[in-house]
Order: C-alpha cells, then structure tokens, then sequence
C-alpha cells in the first residue's frame, strides 16, 4: 500500500478537511467554491467558513498530538468542545444487531466529523490519523507503519527534507 494512501472509513473525511488548508503556501480550498462544494458547504455565509476553518485547526491540532508534536497554533479551540455540539444517533442494525453512532443530520460537516470521529474511535484507527512533524507542512496522513510511528507526510519529500537539514546542520 502506498504511503500516502488515504485513511479507511470516515477518516478519510477528516483527513480531507485537514488537508484543504497548504501551510507552505498558504492557499486555502475552502476559500473556493470548489473546495466548499467538495465538502457539502457550498452556499454557506462568513460566520459558517470560519466555523468550519476552526474545526479543521482543531482536527490538525488532534492529528499533530497523535503524532507527539505540540500544536502549531496555542489559539485553537478543543475538539472536543466543538464536537460536543454535534448531534449523534446510536443506530442498531435490524439483521446482526451491531450499533453505531451516526450523524443526526447528514447535512452539517460537524455531525459528519463527529460521526467519523466515534467510527475511528470504534474500530481503533483515530490514533493512525497524524500531522507530518514539519512546521511548514503539517499535511494530515494516515500512518499505516506496523509500529504506528511515521513521522512524515511523505518519507520522500517531508522525510528527505528533514534529514537533509539534520545533515547540513552536523
């Protein structure tokens, strides 16, 4: 599997929404209709994009504690404050009886996030959604490494340049 493949389940939603945001270049897919519309936001006022913004920083402060690296930004609000507003569902299968949580409404990004959220928490893999250690990358991934400590984005453009620079340093 490659290294950069995206993570499984509804982490692939969190993870995507990390990612709208590019550090280095500071280009931002949410300021675009497209990017809004990529994840069901389109339509939306100033108030709601910077509601949603403070969800992705809160999401990209999770996945760089995951990965043991302080947060880059002190102002963000806890996750688990924004995601207590969310509205969950405990649904139960009629045919195996398995349960579930599941976003009340399908609509609100926050209720998807959430619902993601408990998914990874469920089945084990909310620890495996990481931020690349490099202060001016950031980018959300999904450690598949059998030990679970991949440090990098990407081991060929983030790890090489981190090594590099630990080289040139001696």
């Amino acid at each position: 599997m490659s290294e950069n493949a995206s993570a499984p389940g509804g982490l692939a939603l969190v993870e995507a929404l990390v990612n709208t945001r590019s550090l280095d270049s500071d280009r931002d897919a949410l300021n675009t209709a497209e990017g809004r519309a990529a994840f069901g936001i389109q339509g939306i006022g100033e108030r709601e994009l910077a509601a949603v913004k403070e969800l992705r920083e809160s999401l990209r402060a999770v996945c760089l504690a995951h990965a043991g690296h302080p947060p880059h930004d002190d102002a963000v609000t806890p996750l688990g404050q924004l995601l207590s507003r969310a509205p969950l569902l405990v649904t139960v299968d009629d045919q195996d009886g398995s349960a579930r949580l599941t976003a009340a409404d399908e609509g609100p990004l926050l209720s998807r996030v959430a619902a993601a959220v408990a998914e990874a928490l469920t089945d084990g893999t909310w620890l495996r959604l990481k931020a690349c250690e490099l202060p001016d990358c950031h980018w959300a991934y999904y450690d598949r490494s059998p030990a679970g400590r991949r440090r990098w984005c990407s081991m060929s453009v983030c790890g090489a340049r981190a090594k590099m620079r630990r080289y040139r340093a001696k």
